[in-house]
């Protein structure tokens, strides 16, 4: 396969590891063990960013290393370090060997089949010269200012990266991934007299950079963030009560992950801190709600091959029709409440331990028509586009901001506001949705995930919903 043949050159032919060798450390280091594996990385990553006409910064990284980790019931050893290397490899083991103390058992369960094909094996960074990415995002901020005099600033980014990884397990067998990742950002300032707004639009995902660079693409980007200006410049004051709230498609999935995905990640169930613990079989949502991570869908920013423990990603159901069926599970967590792990152990780099962590994850779609959603409001408030949130694992309380919100009055859509958050409870709102729509949308690829101070790409989605009962928070006076 593709991928074993390029890691076995840039981990063992280059680095000058003797594969055999390295899997009688790894043995050697998780015999005694529940479980563990030697995690390799190399990556290279670029950003480019521009501000009003001029490059304002420009990087280009390249990094490699080892995480060894081994565990033992609930204690993890780990150690990692940027030096590929037998003796560096050799110190790794002598720390992790630390936690088999007190401990007994046997490897988990190894992962099933791995390196399907979910996106290109080539390196986006060597594809495209230096100078082609600049004129792009010179380009594209001519584009924005010709589009509208009252367009007052432009900044525009385009990052991307190329990510190896090898994982080696305790019996010997080996998985390998190519992860390619694009990212295209632009944001787009207006003024018309002493009032000033802005919009954003990004796209990106495990491509190369010739998706992005198209000109409908990099143009649809500044076409949408100079919209997104625009109507909130001729935004009102957002009211604030408990009113209907119809959540547009696509992005606003943001919520539906941050709300309630992570808490039906594996670890705050085991350990009984999410407001879905022990819930399992029942209902935690209205009918017609049914809520997927699919880590496996072609090119997609969230996608993984095989996770970081090498499990091949998934297609998991977490609620189907209103009823929970399941958590999202690492190897550790999984072996811990003896279930099946899910293919969701992410890590953001060798110096990290895997987590498990969300993909893909949104809300399929219902039977009913956006415009049926809305002409069913009388008064409300309809969000279309969302910036950042905080969120509470353990009660499931979240409080959202909406950067693109319109009045709904007689099942019509009205003016745009401006400040309105959405105040609610992960699970609470599950049972709230009155309406799924028919026009499930995912995002345009731009997701990034925090947890425990590891941030990984993620995806997002779902139809438009009509929430009845949900707290506004508002400006107006």
């Amino acid at each position: 396969m593709p991928h074993i043949a390029i890691t076995e050159d840039l981990f063992f032919q280059r680095s000058g590891l003797d594969r055999q060798r390295v899997e009688r450390i790894v043995s050697e280091a998780l015999a005694g063990a529940d479980d563990g594996e030697l995690f390799l990385e190399y990556r290279q990553s670029e950003s480019l960013s521009l501000d009003d006409g001029r490059i304002k910064s420009a990087s280009f990284d390249t990094a490699q290393g080892f995480g060894l980790r081994a565990v033992s019931g609930e204690a993890v050893g780990y150690a990692h370090a940027s030096e590929l290397s037998e003796e560096a490899l050799k110190r790794g083991a002598q720390t992790v060997r630390a936690v088999r103390s007190g401990h007994g058992g046997q490897l988990a369960v190894g992962p099933t089949g791995t390196n399907r094909s979910l996106y290109t094996d080539l390196n986006p960074l060597s594809l495209v010269p230096f100078a082609e990415k600049v004129a792009l995002l010179e380009a594209m901020d001519a584009y924005a200012r010709g589009r509208d005099p009252r367009v007052r600033q432009v900044m525009a980014s385009l990052s991307g990266s190329w990510q190896a990884v090898r994982i080696v397990l305790g019996d010997g067998r080996h998985a390998s991934d190519i992860r390619p990742l694009v990212r295209l950002n632009v944001s787009v300032m207006v003024a018309d007299g002493d009032r000033m707004e802005s919009g954003s639009h990004g796209l990106g995902g495990r491509i190369l950079y010739d998706t992005v660079m198209t000109s409908q693409a990099w143009r649809g980007a500044v076409d949408e963030a100079l919209r997104q200006a625009l109507v909130n410049l001729q935004s009102v004051a957002a009211p604030a009560g408990d009113m209907t709230v119809v959540l547009g498609p696509g992005w606003p999935g943001v919520l539906l992950h941050e709300a309630i995905g992570h808490g039906l990640e594996g670890d705050f169930n085991r350990k009984q801190t999410s407001a879905f613990s022990g819930m399992v079989g029942q209902r935690v949502a209205a009918p017609g709600v049914t809520v997927v991570d699919d880590g496996t869908i072609q090119d997609r920013r969230g996608s993984i091959s095989i996770d970081d423990e090498g499990s091949a990603s998934e297609h998991t159901v977490l609620i189907e029709d209103g009823i929970l069926k399941g958590y999202l599970f690492d190897r550790l967590n999984a072996r811990l409440m003896d279930i099946r792990p899910t293919g969701n152990g992410r890590r953001e780099s060798y110096a990290s331990q895997p987590l498990p962590r969300m993909t893909n994850t949104f809300m399929l779609a219902g039977d009913k028509s956006p415009e049926e959603i809305i002409a069913s409001v009388g008064k409300g408030l309809y969000a279309v586009n969302f910036g950042g949130g905080q969120v509470d694992i353990t009660s499931g309380k979240f409080v959202f901001s909406a950067t693109e919100a319109y009045l709904v009055e007689n099942g019509r859509i009205g003016p745009a506001v401006k400040g309105a958050t959405l105040i609610g409870n992960g699970p609470d709102v599950l049972t709230r949705v009155a309406m799924v729509g028919n026009d499930l949308k995912l995002d345009t690829g731009v997701g990034t995930c925090g947890k425990d101070g590891q941030s990984v790409p993620v995806g997002v989605g779902q139809p438009t919903l009509r929430i009845d009962g949900l707290t506004v928070g508002g400006t107006a006076v």
